[in-house]
């Protein structure tokens, strides 16, 4: 530190496993596994390892739009990888990801098997495999993959970017706060804007670019992200909450959202599901009981 306290760069950065407020248990500057542990699996052809944070959702989602879509061979087996506990350092999830983040999926239809990291890339191999959600025209299809790689470009500062310097930091640092909340909100307008001339994200079709982009900004417009709605101003974009509200009321998209969650009303959370009857039977195994 500086006589006026001002951070100073060491010429080498060592790693303090100490410093990194809420998941400081979990991040580290080296990859690869830390656990040898094979993965479960079922008897579908789709194998998805993931846990409901926003990325996650964007694959459950897909899943059950293409079942409600009537693609009997999008079923799938969902399993729950909790990251606060280390799952995604294991061996088997490695071998499947060796970025060791959340959801990927493993297709073993394929011969050999394929894996698929990154929640993008998941979207994208499930609209080529079923030819659903993503246009054919060229043009369209082009607007659709646009909005797709803006969302992965955007969620880093929306997630780790102000969710963490708001939320998460051990200290609260003004700089960094109203420089990603400036951010945020730039996107958000550029969300309402567009939305303002069309009734999805591309125009007038549902597609995996709505899929990608609603589990984050639609966690940051109902509240559910950080409890920062009031401090972006969340409600004064009324094409995107229009949006969120409309997408958020598809059946698939509220099945969805339950698939591999683990906290909040447990109502709401399926922590395994390896069929269609999971959302009913909520068996002890697969989901928190009912509340009274």
């Amino acid at each position: 530190m500086s006589e006026n306290n001002e951070y100073v760069p060491p010429k080498v950065w060592e790693w303090n496993q100490e410093n990194g407020g809420k998941f400081a248990n979990i991040n580290r500057p080296v990859a690869g596994p830390t656990h040898d542990k094979e993965l479960p699996q079922g008897d579908h052809q789709l194998q998805l390892y993931s846990l409901a944070t926003p990325n996650g959702v964007k694959a459950t989602v897909m899943l059950e739009e293409l079942l409600e879509a009537g693609y009997s061979d999008a079923e799938y087996d969902a399993w729950l990888i909790n990251i606060q506990e280390g799952d995604q350092f294991s061996s088997g999830f490695v071998d499947i990801n060796p970025n060791s983040k959340i959801p990927a999926l493993v297709d073993h239809g394929a011969q050999p098997s394929i894996r698929v990291f990154e929640s993008a890339s998941i979207l994208l191999y499930l609209a080529e495999k079923f030819n659903a959600f993503l246009p054919s025209d060229l043009a369209q299809r082009t607007e659709t993959m646009n909005w797709l790689f803006w969302q992965m470009g955007a969620a880093p500062f929306l997630g780790g970017g102000f969710g963490h310097f708001y939320a998460y930091a051990p200290i609260k640092i003004e700089y960094a706060i109203d420089r990603y909340a400036m951010e945020v909100k730039r996107q958000m307008d550029l969300l309402d804007r567009q939305l303002a001339q069309n009734e999805y994200i591309v125009g007038e079709d549902y597609t995996i670019a709505d899929m990608a982009i609603w589990p984050w900004y639609s966690a940051v417009v109902d509240n559910l992200a950080y409890e920062a709605a009031e401090f972006l101003q969340a409600d004064s974009y009324e094409h995107l909450n229009r949006w969120v509200k409309e997408v958020g009321a598809r059946p698939a998209v509220q099945r969805g959202k339950m698939v591999n969650r683990a906290w909040g009303d447990p109502a709401r959370q399926l922590h395994e599901r390896h069929d269609a009857s999971d959302f009913e039977l909520r068996t002890q195994d697969k989901i928190a009981p009912k509340e009274d």
